[in-house]
């Protein structure tokens, strides 16, 4: 194995989807093309939204379809102290204060956001007078310090990235009144202790990447992550996967007798491995993949994919 660690990350709110599949996949072939160690988190932070079993279902799932991992499974809500101390080192470098919020606004803090969607950046002038220098209240909300000036950074798909977090999000959260970490501070300790050196995610993760580098460098946990944000796969309408675009759950495609083989190929075919669809082995995706053929644009999942994938 190479010395390069990549991640597959699952958040158990639910099912996997066909869109979360695609990248799961992606994820697995570039790392076992590339002979790096994968490891296998289930990110269980994100409170009242984490179902009952789903994180059986999701590993089961997962294993249904083929891929595997290297080494145990890691799941976030088992050891908090590594968040903890974080909080004690950002609070001693006065980067960090207290803040409370309404409900909502720690719900989407605990979830990985997606963009901007319904985001309202915080601004620098709503910071408290006086910083503390302590880590003392784990029952409310602790915004980061977030300073004016752009991130910039190499994207393994997408090319070069300028985001400015102070104008886009401004001072976010990284501590709830769950007494539990945020998203955005979880992903950074996880990936620093697991020695994480490739993401694959969603495009709509581009801008955690540039607030989880301002993490990085106040907690001086070294190099950066290299990143691949790919496409989002979307519905007919151009919306993200979703209820409303019928039932798109790896899960219900198993249930109905369709194979892991043409469900991979469903998603060789999206990301230009095969002119048109057809069943597809997990060896010859990983075989096949090459990220310069995946289409620059949103994958759309058709009414046609859907009839494909219920063929007999």
């Amino acid at each position: 194995m190479s010395s390069r660690v990549t991640r597959l990350a699952p958040s158990p709110t639910g099912a996997l989807h066909l869109g979360n599949l695609r990248t799961f996949l992606v994820n697995w072939a570039m790392a076992r093309r590339g002979g790096w160690s994968i490891v296998m988190r289930l990110e269980d932070l994100d409170g009242p939204r984490i179902k009952p079993g789903a994180i059986e279902a999701t590993i089961d799932t997962l294993r249904w379809v083929g891929l595997d991992w290297d080494g145990p499974i890691c799941i976030q809500s088992h050891d908090l102290q590594p968040y903890v101390e974080a909080m004690h080192q950002l609070a001693h470098l006065r980067r960090t204060y207290p803040c409370e919020l309404t409900r909502s606004e720690i719900q989407a803090a605990a979830s990985a956001p997606h963009g901007r969607e319904g985001e309202t950046p915080f601004p620098a002038v709503l910071r408290p007078s006086s910083i503390p220098s302590r880590f003392a209240d784990a029952n409310t909300n602790w915004r980061f310090i977030v300073e004016d000036r752009t991130i910039e950074f190499a994207d393994a798909f997408v090319g070069p990235i300028v985001r400015h977090p102070s104008r886009e999000c401004g001072d976010f959260v990284i501590w709830t009144r769950r007494a539990q970490p945020s998203y955005q501070l979880a992903v950074v300790i996880d990936d620093a202790r697991q020695r994480v050196t490739d993401v694959v995610r969603g495009d709509d993760l581009i801008d955690s990447a540039a607030r989880q580098m301002l993490l990085i460098e106040a907690l001086s946990l070294g190099t950066p992550p290299r990143y691949a944000h790919l496409p989002l796969v979307v519905g007919e309408d151009g919306r993200r996967l979703a209820k409303r675009h019928g039932d798109t759950r790896v899960d219900h495609y198993r249930t109905m007798g369709v194979t892991p083989q043409r469900l991979i190929g469903l998603i060789g075919f999206w990301c230009g491995l095969s002119r048109a669809r057809s069943t597809m082995t997990l060896d010859e995706f990983r075989d096949a993949l090459d990220l310069s053929m995946i289409p620059r644009g949103k994958t759309v999942f058709t009414h046609e994919d859907h009839q494909w994938l219920c063929e007999r």
